[in-house]
């Protein structure tokens, strides 16, 4: 346990230190990649067995540079921020490998842009201090500027800087509040500030921290930045964002209500009314959108308002059944945005009216899909069952018969939004100038071209016809009289859809293993509840 302790500034120091090795490495060398993947691979197991060491409600810490407690740089973990940051390391690692196959990876420091996004991810994560809080998201911010401008072919920088401008404000934001809460504090140390909103001042200063991490977070009515930008930027950056940086605002939200304002219901009452509005804002967003990746990012929106009912509620049941559906929806829109990035990395687009027919032709990835969309639903086996359940089950025990019916409610619009994506893009017949489309997505990725670019229509014509030509139809394919190619052209490579496919069957496993899962978010949330340990082993009373 001592050794696990002098680890954790190394889940920190290790991705930095190697991300920053990694800039003078030349982009093509083999190296980039085996130590981004070796790394996060590390990362992972390491992750992992920090969280056997804390699942039984052990809170390891340990005091950077041997500094006095309450005065030092404190790292942290308990059950809840090991889960977190298991979760987390599991979806950086199979975006980036997803980077890899697509070839996004090629691009000018990605492998080092993704290891100290990650290193951020770990310190915000393990903090137990809200400056350094801040610091650490800045780190995370930082890389990610980089990912949204290297990985865009989209020509299009408006939502890259609608990223960083709202980023900053609310990093801004942020740090206006901690130095309030410093002035009238004295101190940022988490453990040192707990039960203190009680105080009107604290409590207004901590009001802004939490303002700025729901801008973050995208709640309503702060939500729209989101789709936006992420629409902008490479699919694969989006699923790699979906389960790290929301995810983490969202964590600090949990930690902060749980050891500043111990719960108080006046507070939590607030948070609980604007879950409320972001899930149901989120989810009737989604019905309105015409492409894959906006209507899954809606629904990211949506999630992010199912998270939040959980530290809402603020009971026993509610933030195990919160931390359930926290880690289920890293994992599945991890996996359906991937299966996104896939058909527009093949296809050449994401609109539903364009793409159509994948299910006659794209066997493994539409199975991959109709997992994510179940579990996404919260249907059994899938784990968005558990997690609904649980979330269902603890607002009816708190009393709140309206708040279990409005997430039946939603579950049924995000069902018809998964639907509108199936009927129009899976089903259906195939359009004659699919493999025209599929024909310039692959001149432009071999040539490093924009979205925009003007391609010459005969060197496009051949390429599409040579698609069609050698790639025959999959094995057990039935001849389809509305697929003009007879089911014969571009299709998913295999090696493109297994990332989203081992989220997927993770997906099914957390459900068939549901009290697993659920087991360790109440170890979780007893340390939320009970932050007495969480203190102790931060400034030791």
């Amino acid at each position: 346990m001592n050794l696990m302790e002098a680890l954790l500034p190394l889940f920190v120091g290790a991705p930095l230190l190697l991300g920053a090795v990694l800039f003078i490495v030349p982009r093509t060398h083999p190296l980039q990649y085996i130590v981004a993947t070796g790394s996060l691979l590390a990362v992972l197991a390491g992750s992992i067995t920090l969280l056997v060491t804390v699942s039984d409600g052990t809170v390891l810490a340990h005091q950077i540079s041997l500094w006095p407690e309450g005065i030092a740089i404190a790292f942290v973990a308990d059950a809840f921020s090991a889960l977190i940051l298991t979760a987390a390391a599991l979806v950086a690692l199979l975006s980036f490998q997803y980077m890899l196959v697509s070839g996004e990876s090629r691009s000018p420091s990605i492998p080092a842009l993704v290891l100290i996004l990650v290193g951020g991810v770990s310190g915000a994560l393990l903090t137990a201090d809200l400056f350094n809080l801040f610091v650490f998201i800045e780190v995370m911010l930082l890389p990610s500027y980089g990912l949204l401008i290297f990985l865009s072919r989209r020509e299009d920088m408006a939502g890259s800087r609608l990223y960083v401008v709202v980023n900053l404000l609310a990093s801004t934001l942020f740090l206006a509040g901690i130095g309030l809460i410093y002035a009238v504090q004295g101190t940022v140390n988490l453990a040192a500030l707990a039960g203190t909103g009680s105080d009107p001042a604290t409590a207004i200063a901590t009001a802004m921290c939490l303002s700025a991490l729901a801008v973050k977070a995208a709640v309503f009515p702060v939500h729209g930045w989101l789709s936006r930008a992420y629409a902008s930027a490479s699919p694969a950056v989006a699923a790699l964002f979906s389960g790290l940086h929301t995810k983490v605002a969202v964590y600090v939200i949990y930690r902060i209500s749980a050891v500043i304002f111990e719960g108080d219901s006046s507070w939590m009452n607030a948070i609980l009314v604007v879950a409320c509005l972001t899930l149901v804002v989120g989810a009737l967003a989604a019905l309105g959108e015409s492409s894959i990746r906006s209507l899954l990012l809606f629904q990211m929106v949506s999630g992010i308002g199912f998270i939040l009912v959980g530290v809402g509620l603020f009971t026993p049941q509610g933030l195990s059944a919160g931390i359930v559906y926290m880690v289920h929806h890293m994992i599945v829109m991890g996996s359906l945005l991937l299966v996104s990035s896939a058909i527009e990395h093949t296809y050449g687009s994401g609109q539903l009216e364009r793409i159509a027919g994948l299910r006659t032709r794209e066997h493994l990835l539409t199975g991959v899909f109709v997992i994510g969309s179940l579990s996404l639903v919260g249907l059994p086996p899938f784990s968005g069952f558990v997690a609904k359940y649980a979330l269902v089950l603890a607002s009816a025990d708190a009393g709140l018969a309206i708040v279990a019916g409005l997430l039946l409610v939603v579950s049924l619009f995000v069902l018809m939004a998964m639907m509108k994506i199936w009927a129009n893009m899976f089903n259906g017949k195939r359009h004659s100038d699919v493999e025209i489309l599929a024909a310039e997505e692959r001149i432009r990725t071999r040539n490093g071209l924009y979205d925009l670019a003007l391609l010459d229509p005969d060197e496009v014509a051949q390429e599409a016809a040579l698609a069609v030509e050698y790639l025959k139809p999959p094995r057990g394919s039935q001849r389809n009289e509305g697929d003009p190619h007879e089911n014969r052209g571009t299709r998913v490579p295999v090696a493109l859809i297994l990332p989203a496919l081992i989220l997927g069957g993770l997906s099914v496993a957390l459900g068939f293993g549901g009290e697993f899962l659920v087991s360790l978010a109440e170890h979780a949330s007893a340390g939320l509840i009970d932050t007495s340990d969480y203190i102790k082993a931060v400034i030791g009373r």
